[in-house]
């Protein structure tokens, strides 16, 4: 049968099967010293204190939201064209979300529709560094309502020099499977604001308190750390091995008609995901291109606005019908780099 190219795979190292061996055999396997060095290591790459490692990027936005005290009566706004985890999160505190359209030349939030958005309830706007492009953060924290930085897809990017997760209130990552560097799941939440921080830690650990208060068993274990931290230490090269990927299929894709993924000014891509624009509707090509062993995907499963039965997001119709997002990760192989160039030139050219 003949090999298929996977959307998405991660690359485990035989280091990494080591940290986690070594963190098996220890004192512990739950929340530990790994976790703490992991929190510190996520923080100094970022220019930030430690973070507060959880179970998923799920839980890193709940206490996120947690933590600027928003719940019911307050208004988050998020971005229509993203997975649905920021409206689970800001569904978990009780607030209202409001939903804002994407750019569709960058595929994130558009400040000028998020400003459209803004009530005197606003108290936050989600941002995701949507596919690993930072977004335009000048025009957000013009805004006014502090921003959560959702990094998910995009840590290592930066923005006019710096890194992106330094600019919001709060930020956070995901370490799911196929980010950009893995825990299996995991994700961590970070800000300067340490008093923040300290309260999300209560929050994280439920047990043990003298004072009852509503917590949440969110911890990461220490052997996802150990592969998180092996990870970090290897994410620079990861992310240079996604970046010359990328500038082989930008060469080879030059002719096609095809949008290659935006490159605006101050803004560095990681490339979480390779979204290109193409001319008619993305679902035909993605199926020609799974006939000829290559696994591409619409980047977004479906955009919250169709799921809520809304409309009035022209940006994210346009990215829902159009995009596509081809396999780069720095597990693919030569020979199946060369069968995604030519699968997308056969389908296209």
């Amino acid at each position: 049968m003949p090999r298929v190219v996977p959307h998405s795979r991660p690359w485990i190292t035989a280091a990494d099967v080591r940290a986690v061996a070594r963190a098996v055999r220890g004192a512990a396997l739950a929340q530990g010293a790994e976790v703490a060095g992991f929190e510190a290591e996520v923080g100094g790459f970022l220019g930030l204190p430690p973070g507060v490692a959880v179970s998923s990027g799920t839980a890193a936005l709940h206490l996120a939201l947690l933590g600027l005290g928003i719940g019911p009566g307050d208004e988050v706004i998020l971005p229509s064209y993203v997975c649905a985890a920021p409206l689970h999160a800001i569904e978990y505190v009780g607030a209202t979300p409001r939903l804002a359209d994407a750019d569709p030349a960058t595929y994130t939030l558009d400040p000028a529709d998020v400003r459209r958005r803004i009530t005197r309830r606003t108290r936050a706007i989600i941002v995701p560094h949507q596919f690993g492009l930072p977004a335009d953060l000048d025009g957000l924290l013009a805004l006014g309502p502090p921003l959560i930085e959702d990094c998910a897809q995009a840590i290592g990017a930066r923005y006019r020099g710096r890194p992106v997760g330094s600019f919001g209130a709060v930020s956070i990552v995901s370490f799911y499977a196929t980010k950009l560097l893995t825990t299996g799941e995991g994700g961590m939440v970070l800000s300067r604001d340490r008093r923040l921080l300290a309260r999300l830690r209560d929050r994280r650990d439920y047990d043990e308190r003298r004072r009852h208060a509503v917590r949440y068993n969110y911890k990461l274990t220490d052997f996802q750390a150990a592969l998180g931290r092996s990870q970090l230490r290897r994410l620079p090269a990861m992310l240079s091995r996604r970046a010359a990927i990328a500038g082989r299929y930008r060469r080879r894709w030059a002719d096609l008609p095809i949008t290659l993924p935006d490159l605006p000014a101050g803004r560095s891509h990681v490339y979480h995901r390779f979204v290109i624009g193409v001319p008619g509707a993305a679902a035909p090509v993605a199926r020609r291109l799974s006939r000829l062993g290559v696994t591409a995907r619409l980047p977004i499963f479906q955009p919250i606005h169709i799921t809520l039965g809304l409309d009035g997001f022209p940006g994210t119709a346009h990215a829902f019908r159009h995009g596509l997002s081809v396999p780069l990760y720095p597990a693919l192989t030569s020979r199946e780099e060369a069968l995604v160039i030519r699968g997308l030139q056969r389908v296209l050219a």
